[in-house]
């Protein structure tokens, strides 16, 4: 049976209707997204699991090695005068080695499982660091959203005071400069336009980027968000989390610890070295003149090995350790300086960002303020164009830049906790519950 077109349109439009709308990401999906496809973050789990088997391979210098040994040959001996001898000697053997007592491939350990806690902690970093990406990228795309949609409206409003402006003229009630005023504005906010949604999809494609996918619409700010300040309030509660739980930090406190445990590996290769060994060997045939003869040998026992003279190479090579060391506890303390100085900045960036909101929350307020009265004075003709079209510009970029502040003030506090090691998932969810999806247009 053959389908008519109608009936296909009609099959189309209904499934079309009934489709489920793309929902919008909010910033803990795009998070996600981004965990599942960010290369910086995949490199940093593949290096924690190259470092995870350099100490399973540090662990086996310590295990039982069990080898084994076998050979075949074929020998000819002649004697001049004499007979012609031809035998295959058969050799079989296993060996075993149990180290009891090698203090450098215990320190060789011990520095294998400090690079493991450094990888989780480079891992943990990378997390961190892509958390502060993605918001980054989410929060640049809503500021150019945000930029637009002020173009926009000043756009409309210009739209509106140009064709107001024209009317005027043509009755005489204005001159000719408030339309030509009105028009250069609105030429002005049409190129203003275009680079605007330029910019909108530079940064849409720099979040798609991060996520692996095309990024449509994304949740925006609540209006009227109320933001809290730092908890703790106190400044030297940051700044002394940051010397102890900064992730650079506890990388640079774990190195120094591996280069202290250098210098005893390295005074350890001169020490001695006791290790169980014991091996078991069958030989067939193994004298020409004795054909048909089997033995079987075992041997156990403790061996003891000591270098005697290594011409100054190992007191070089724990000079260079206590060296390293040294260089280790000074990277240490500049590591320690650089967080605490970040906390500071941090903590009193979000602070002054608090601040600029409110200042500019109550901008906003008496913008629109003076946004009204404008356009009254200007219908009672005491008020010309340029007046309500510089109040409207006034008005809309307030409402921008309050908007730019709130993200800002949003991004340092997610700042202020990477200075101290405490951004977390859990971060992002609450800033989160700030977001909402955007109205329709």
């Amino acid at each position: 049976m053959k389908t008519s077109p109608l009936a296909l349109a009609l099959a189309s439009l209904i499934l079309g209707a009934a489709a489920p709308a793309a929902s919008a990401l909010d910033l803990v999906q795009t998070y996600r997204l981004a965990q599942a496809n960010d290369s910086q973050l995949a490199s940093a789990r593949a290096q924690l699991e190259t470092v995870r088997a350099r100490a399973d391979s540090a662990q086996a210098a310590l295990r039982p090695a069990l080898s084994s040994s076998a050979s075949v040959q074929r020998q000819n001996l002649e004697r001049d005068p004499g007979p012609t001898y031809n035998f295959s000697p058969i050799s079989l053997g296993l060996q075993l080695s149990v180290p009891l007592y090698r203090v450098q491939n215990v320190e060789a350990l011990e520095q294998s499982r400090l690079q493991v806690t450094a990888s989780e902690v480079a891992l943990e970093l990378a997390q961190q660091d892509l958390i502060l990406r993605v918001s980054q990228a989410y929060f640049d795309l809503l500021g150019s959203l945000d930029n637009l949609q002020t173009i926009q409206s000043q756009k409309r409003a210009i739209t509106e005071q140009l064709a107001a402006a024209r009317r005027n003229f043509e009755v005489g009630t204005a001159t000719i400069t408030d339309q030509q005023e009105a028009q250069a504005r609105f030429d002005l906010a049409t190129a203003q336009e275009l680079a605007a949604q330029n910019d909108v999809e530079v940064k849409r494609a720099a979040l798609g980027t991060l996520v692996g996918r095309s990024v449509s619409d994304i949740n925006v700010l609540r209006p009227g968000v109320t933001l809290q300040g730092p908890q703790p309030s106190v400044e030297s509660n940051w700044t002394s989390a940051a010397r102890s739980n900064n992730y650079n930090v506890q990388q640079q406190r774990i190195g120094s610890e591996v280069a202290r445990r250098e210098i005893d590996r390295q005074r350890a290769s001169n020490s001695f070295t006791v290790d169980l060994v014991g091996s078991i060997s069958h030989q067939r045939d193994a004298i020409f003149n004795l054909p048909g003869v089997n033995t079987t040998a075992t041997v156990a026992g403790i061996q003891i090995a000591k270098p005697l003279y290594t011409s100054g190479g190992a007191e070089a090579r724990v000079r260079e350790a206590m060296s390293a060391f040294e260089r280790s506890r000074s990277d240490l303390e500049t590591a320690q300086r650089q967080a605490e100085l970040g906390a500071r900045q941090s903590f009193y960036v979000v602070n002054s960002g608090l601040a600029q909101v409110r200042a500019l929350e109550a901008a906003e307020r008496s913008s629109q303020l003076a946004l009204d009265s404008n356009l009254l004075g200007y219908q009672v003709g005491v008020r010309i164009n340029i007046d309500v079209l510089n109040a409207q510009q006034q008005l809309f970029t307030t409402r921008r830049d309050l908007a730019r502040a709130r993200y800002e003030t949003i991004l340092n506090g997610l700042r202020l906790k990477t200075t101290s090691g405490a951004l977390k998932e859990e971060d992002l969810v609450q800033v989160n519950t700030l977001l909402t999806p955007a109205p329709q247009r």
